[in-house]
């Protein structure tokens, strides 16, 4: 038997990802929050911002290709509701 990825892993755990490849980077934000740097992704495709959070500031993804790992969570952002990917893997492809 092959031995299981880290994705395939964290897939068969948790039933909610989404493992996406090859997403092309439209925009990269990033701002600082207490001691962490909130990053915002827009990809080719889609309308709905993925986020992830670093310690360290991370290099501009704008352009660049990456692998992604998420689930839909809803944020709320001065009283309405916004639908959201927070993301638990990102890998430069």
């Amino acid at each position: 038997m092959a031995k299981k990825t880290e994705v395939e892993k964290l897939l068969s755990k948790h039933d909610k990802l989404t493992h996406s490849e090859a997403l092309s980077v439209v925009s990269h934000v990033q701002r600082k929050e207490d001691d962490w740097y909130i990053n915002t992704i827009m990809v080719v495709g889609q309308d709905v911002p993925f986020k992830f959070r670093r310690r360290k500031v991370y290099k501009n993804l704008t352009g660049s290709r990456v692998n992604l790992t998420y689930y839909p969570i809803n944020e709320e952002v001065a009283g309405m509701e916004f639908e959201v990917m927070k993301v638990v893997r990102i890998k430069i492809s």
